[in-house]
């Protein structure tokens, strides 16, 4: 499982999704964008991540993420979740390098 370079902080995290109101991207093949990292952090049940090798590519990984645990989407990784239990709820937090134009906007998005 890749992790989040030392440099890089949380700049963005989306509500506590759950079967009800994800998004339906979320649940469909979707990638991170370039310089961010997203951190899936499952409050309650269970979600299965699946990461692709390229777009439209085969899976190479299945990971199950259960109650308290994480796992990292690298930036520009291929990806869908799946959730296994119908009281799952989860989060992701998103994260870039400190001193890169993402940061920068997303503070000035919060001071607007």
């Amino acid at each position: 499982m890749p992790t989040i370079p030392t440099d890089f902080v949380n700049y963005k995290s989306t509500p506590v999704f759950t079967p009800n109101n994800i998004p339906k991207m979320f649940l469909h093949l979707h990638n991170t964008r370039a310089g961010v990292y997203g951190k899936i952090i499952v409050i309650a049940g269970s979600l299965k991540f699946y990461g692709f090798t390229e777009r439209r590519g085969e899976i190479e990984q299945e990971i199950v993420i259960a109650q308290d645990e994480t796992a990292i989407s690298p930036p520009e990784y291929w990806h869908k979740v799946e959730f296994m239990t119908d009281d799952t709820s989860f989060r992701v937090d998103f994260y870039a390098q400190r001193d890169s134009d993402i940061v920068a906007e997303n503070r000035s998005e919060r001071n607007d």
